[in-house]
């Protein structure tokens, strides 16, 4: 066990013998801490907050009262294998949320960036992969092996299937049922998860420049309403504009991927 001098640890909870606990943490009442984990520092856990398994935690993250993060997957064809969780720096892990690690058919690995908010009693199953900025809202549950870009927002209540891709800036709206890849900076919404346009307040928020945002709104017709077969509409998009932000969209369609694309009117 390596427990940093400056930690302050409740008396009540249980850090296992292994774990390394690093500078500044604060481990509040009836958590439990596990061998093989890793936390980095100023990390705080909340009362009755769970960390175990082959889990390693970059900086100042936060998990709060009764989310289990780290435990094994929810997979039948798990055998015990060791596999991992890595999370990034200044997450927020809300009370109830479930996050699992990998398993060795998808890698052997779960990973969380920087800076995202899980909120309370959404889960993050085996193997995803979770870039930086996402915020996964209430109740929201993202299937295995799943990749989520940066800056997407996941609606309450919303599923996300299996093997889905979700691209950079993309929103998804509450109650929404994702089963094919959505791309980025796209508005997916109604129950069984439509593509219904651009997530336009998310460009504005963040600064887009306006003629990018034009290109976008051209680039999302030419998909809708151009010919051929929609990688073949994706792909002429792209030799019409020096956007990157549509080049974005080219090259997450080109990308290899175990589903179809949600497509507009689709």
């Amino acid at each position: 066990m390596s427990i940093h001098p400056s930690a302050d640890i409740h008396p009540s909870a249980v850090i296992e013998d292994g774990a390394s606990i690093g500078e500044g943490c604060s481990i509040g009442p009836f958590c439990y801490v596990g061998a093989d984990v890793q936390m980095g520092p100023r990390c705080t856990l909340m009362s009755h907050a769970i960390v175990k398994g082959k889990t390693v935690m970059g900086e100042e993250n936060t998990v709060f009262s009764f989310a289990v993060v780290g435990e094994i997957p929810q997979d039948k064809k798990f055998g015990g294998e060791i596999t991992r969780l890595e999370i990034g720096a200044r997450n927020r892990i809300r009370e109830h949320v479930t996050v699992n690690t990998g398993t060795e058919g998808g890698g052997s690995l779960t990973k969380i960036g920087d800076d995202c908010l899980l909120m309370a009693g959404c889960h993050v199953a085996h193997d995803v992969i979770i870039a930086n900025n996402v915020i996964v809202v209430n109740s929201a549950a993202v299937a295995g092996h799943c990749i989520i870009e940066d800056d997407v927002i996941i609606g309450g209540l919303a599923g996300i299937h299996q093997f889905v891709r979700i691209g950079k800036g993309a929103i998804i709206g509450a109650v929404t049922m994702v089963t094919n890849d959505v791309i980025p900076y796209g508005l997916v919404q109604a129950p069984r998860g439509q593509l219904d346009g651009l997530n336009l307040v998310g460009l504005k928020r963040r600064g887009v420049d306006r003629s990018d945002i034009m290109a976008l709104r051209a680039a999302f017709q030419m998909m809708a309403q151009g010919e051929g077969t929609f990688q073949d509409r994706v792909k002429r998009m792209g030799e019409d504009t020096d956007s990157e932000y549509v080049h974005r969209i080219v090259e997450f369609v080109s990308g290899s991927t175990d589903r179809s694309f949600l497509t507009p009117g689709g």
